[in-house]
């Protein structure tokens, strides 16, 4: 876990929006960013960018993790499902496969607000293995 947060704090963009990693391990990992006023576009919600990096962020993350650690994203999808509102983001993800070049990963994005959780959008990745 100390380790993933030491990549993490080298991350400037990742310093910049204040994410943190919460769980680490086994083919899991969870990150989240506390929702500021800075991070919403204009109607209020979280930026659909910051949803799609906190995505791309838990893959790569989760991939790591059952792996050398040396990855990096070769592609990922993601479909909003309703807006982000509330308090904290959550991406949490899992990986799927885990092969010798590439690492498939699904990651659930969510909010907290309120103390229930609201999933807001869904992704897969195809994560490399980096030499």
């Amino acid at each position: 876990m100390e380790q993933a947060q030491a990549v993490l704090a080298k991350q400037p963009f990742s310093v910049l929006v204040g994410a943190r990693i919460t769980a680490f391990g086994g083919g899991h990992a969870v990150l989240e960013v506390d929702v500021r006023e800075d991070l919403l576009q204009q109607h209020g919600f979280v930026h659909g960018g910051v949803l799609s990096y906190a995505a791309d962020n838990a893959l790569t993350f989760a991939a790591g993790s059952a792996t050398d650690g040396r990855v990096l994203t070769g592609g990922f999808s993601i479909d909003y499902l309703r807006p982000a509102q509330g308090k904290l983001l959550r991406a949490e993800a899992y990986v799927v496969r885990a092969g010798r070049s590439r690492v498939v990963c699904r990651c659930d994005v969510s909010v907290v607000r309120d103390g229930e959780t609201v999933l807001c959008a869904v992704a897969q990745g195809d994560i490399a293995v980096s030499g």
